[in-house]
């Protein structure tokens, strides 16, 4: 980031606009017992800042030091908030804002400041800053898949600004391009249970079970969409262990699961009965001793299930 972007990177106290300010240096206390060693600059820029801050100075100056000074330390939650009354009070020009947060986020796009700060500029444009802020968010994901600020933003977008009708589009194409990315199918449930124009979790249940399902089979080592089917039911589990098309899928590999079974039996076992989920218990019932009483419990309760 260039913190010479407006005034050449000359020192405040050459600048004639500055004259009239005394710097507010830094109160670390009579006797420092580890100061630290700021460089010149930003020692010099924090001082005029606390000086302005000190004065609440809300003029246009006063905006260019808070972008110098967040240009030197782009976390100081201070100078942001400072930021957002002299541009509250200056009436100033928020796409202008906007594209100066973008050149903060190309080098610093993890900085919760940031983000805030975008926000409050958001709210400000309305709905007019939609498009803008959806394709900005699709650009950063396509760079970096699970960043947690560019998911929670567009989330907040969308809930407060709209854009649902393709956003479940959007989901299906980042799966397309890598079906192991949890942050989508995080995205995917938001949608389905949020947007105002899918109906609801129950409205969409079974289609997102059919999709759901292909994933499984296509990757069932892929925990992603085993999470997301339990998402579907997950105020229902009795009708998740009775749909028939989830338990046709838990018990595709039933050949292979039950090999390992069988090798896990030992002489005092029962005979390999045809529910393998009860045989499973048997089995663990023995080699598992420590715990018999809680796999006698839960075959008992599989037997209540099963009525």
């Amino acid at each position: 980031m260039d913190s010479r972007e407006d005034d050449g990177g000359e020192p405040l106290s050459r600048m004639a606009e500055w004259r009239d300010v005394t710097p507010l240096p830094q109160d670390d206390g009579p006797n420092p017992v580890v100061p630290i060693a700021y460089k010149e600059e930003f020692r010099e820029t924090m001082d005029y800042f606390r000086a302005i801050y000190k004065a609440d100075e809300r003029s246009p100056r006063a905006l260019r030091l808070t972008r110098r000074a967040i240009h030197l330390n782009p976390g100081n939650y201070t100078v942001w908030h400072f930021r957002r009354l002299v541009l509250e009070a200056l009436n100033a020009d928020l796409d202008e804002e906007l594209d100066f947060l973008q050149r903060i986020a190309n080098s610093n796009s993890k900085n919760y400041q940031l983000w805030h700060h975008r926000r409050w500029v958001v709210e400000r444009l309305g709905a007019n800053a939609r498009a803008k802020e959806l394709n900005l968010i699709k650009k950063i994901l396509s760079i970096d898949a699970k960043n947690y600020h560019a998911w929670s933003h567009r989330q907040w977008v969308l809930q407060a600004l709209g854009g649902w009708e393709d956003e479940l589009d959007y989901c299906q194409q980042l799966l397309e391009e890598d079906i192991f990315n949890n942050s989508a199918w995080n995205q995917r449930y938001f949608v389905v249970t949020r947007s105002p124009y899918l109906g609801g979790l129950k409205a969409m249940r079974a289609s997102e079970v059919r999709y759901t399902v292909e994933a499984i089979l296509a990757n069932p080592n892929n925990e992603c969409p085993w999470r997301y089917l339990q998402g579907l039911y997950k105020d229902d589990i009795k009708a998740l262990v009775n749909d028939p098309e989830i338990s046709s899928v838990c018990l595709k590999p039933c050949h292979e699961f039950r090999d390992s079974v069988v090798a896990l039996r030992t002489s005092d076992t029962d005979p390999l009965g045809p529910d393998l989920s009860m045989a499973i218990c048997d089995i663990l019932e023995h080699v598992d001793s420590l715990r018999a009483s809680y796999w006698i419990w839960r075959k008992n309760k599989l037997s209540v299930a099963a009525v």
